[in-house]
């Protein structure tokens, strides 16, 4: 797989959060190969387990990476606009100008515009347009707007995919199209290798709506161990000196610290991490981690659940930044991981260690 290329391709799907359709069927199509077989829970969730090698039943270890995005809903047809409102969490200062598509009965393009200061209300004319301000503009004259468009549609970003300098990818819904992409690479590295356990790879669903996907899977599957990778917050200009916040672009993966971790496994992945020399950085988050590690950790009577983090530029905005090497080595470490697990592992794990 060129990990690029698939980027770009995982990133251009909309998927807003209860949406995933689309996106679904692209990251099917790439694990359908790597797997023994795959499918979808009720409420969208594409789960493709790879069958390890131990007697049944065997122990399982699920490798949770949503596949949902942010984005936009419309909520009125004002004449020949749109105004919408947000799906998950968007900061209203990005909105202006930004390149959109429109799902209704076709796919339109728009953009999202903001009034003339002087045209707003007089406690919106200063600083952040409000997002009830601010209108699509398709372009169709209102009779036709309400033809192709109705409330409720969902409107995705569309901005295209861009190489920077430095190997960095810049793209809409890298969070957490990167981790998809980290858990398929973890699926090609252990292609010809043995492993005791099956080995579950879940792309959840509506993550940024309250980690939903990633509750119903680990209920249902029950998976003795979980790992769920996300995105994280990348160092930059604005946030260069936020070193207990920030980590590294391109400074490999981060493992995360705290209640929603279980203290063994941050163990085991530092130990392996270290050993196999892949750079990488701790993350300490004292309360919820933000992530599908939350829902997961507190599925049934607990699951013990490890964070792995990809650094990434400008969160839930449209030009998202990250390094595909830290794609690459969150993939071959969670590959490792999987492939060394033993089928009495279990018995070990304490969660006073």
């Amino acid at each position: 797989m060129d990990l690029t290329a698939f980027l770009k391709e995982l990133c251009a799907a909309p998927g807003i959060s209860g949406y995933e359709h689309s996106v679904r069927d692209l990251i099917r199509r790439a694990w359908e190969p790597l797997v023994s077989e795959v499918r979808v829970d009720p409420l969208g969730s594409l789960w493709a387990t790879r069958h390890g090698s131990g007697k049944a039943p065997r122990p399982k270890i699920m490798l949770a990476s949503h596949m949902d995005a942010i984005g936009l809903m419309v909520t009125q047809i004002a004449g020949d606009f749109l105004h919408v409102t947000s799906v998950g969490g968007i900061d209203a200062r990005i909105l202006p100008g930004q390149l959109v598509t429109v799902h209704g009965r076709s796919a339109l393009p728009g953009v999202v515009a903001a009034p003339p200061a002087y045209l707003l209300p007089a406690d919106a004319q200063e600083g952040v347009t409000p997002l009830t301000e601010l209108i699509v503009d398709t372009g169709l004259p209102g009779d036709k707007l309400a033809e192709q468009v109705k409330v409720g549609d969902v409107v995705s970003f569309a901005a295209p995919a861009r190489e920077l300098q430095g190997g960095l990818l810049c793209a809409k819904s890298l969070d957490n199209r990167a981790a998809v992409a980290a858990v398929t690479r973890c699926l090609e590295n252990l292609q010809g290798r043995t492993h005791v356990w099956d080995v579950v790879a879940v792309a959840t669903t509506q993550e940024e709506l309250g980690v939903i996907g990633a509750r119903t899977s680990a209920f249902a599957l029950r998976p003795d161990l979980a790992v769920a990778i996300d995105v994280t917050h990348g160092s930059g200009p604005a946030a260069k000196d936020l070193p207990d916040k920030t980590y590294p672009v391109g400074g490999g993966p981060t493992l995360t610290l705290g209640p929603n971790i279980h203290p063994a496994l941050f163990a085991a992945f530092t130990a392996l991490a270290d050993r196999l020399e892949i750079p990488h950085t701790i993350e300490v988050t004292p309360q919820h981690s933000g992530t599908d590690a939350f829902g997961i950790q507190v599925a049934r009577e607990g699951i013990p659940t490890m964070v792995i983090g990809l650094p990434l530029r400008n969160m839930h905005t449209p030009v998202e930044v990250v390094s595909p090497k830290d794609i690459e080595r969150a993939g071959r470490l969670l590959a490792e991981f999987a492939a060394g697990l033993t089928a009495d592992y279990m018995d070990t794990l304490k969660i006073d260690a």
